[in-house]
């Protein structure tokens, strides 16, 4: 399988624009690169998993309105872990 050398990527820990290489995917679905020279792989656009504050706060308001975390989390399409991370930080504040 032929690597294909990509231009104008730029290496984040080198700085080198030669040899830049197509490396897979990672795990949420971009694309990874190496560097030739470095050694070294990286995501040039990697993304976010978080949550925006607004979401965030309105699980937080949910959840002290009566409902459980786990349904908080089923309300809101995420993981119920997510939800008492939450809660655990905003009693700890």
């Amino acid at each position: 399988m032929k690597k294909i050398t990509i231009r104008n990527q730029r290496c984040p820990n080198c700085g080198k624009e030669k040899n830049q290489v197509k490396k897979g995917f990672n795990i949420s679905g971009t694309q990874r690169y190496g560097c030739k020279e470095c050694g070294k792989i990286y995501t040039l656009e990697a993304k976010r998993n978080a949550y925006d504050e607004e979401t965030r706060k309105q699980a937080l308001k949910i959840y002290y309105s009566g409902v459980s975390g786990r349904k908080v989390g089923l309300i809101l399409g995420m993981s119920k872990a997510n939800v008492y991370n939450w809660i655990k930080k905003n009693n700890e504040k």
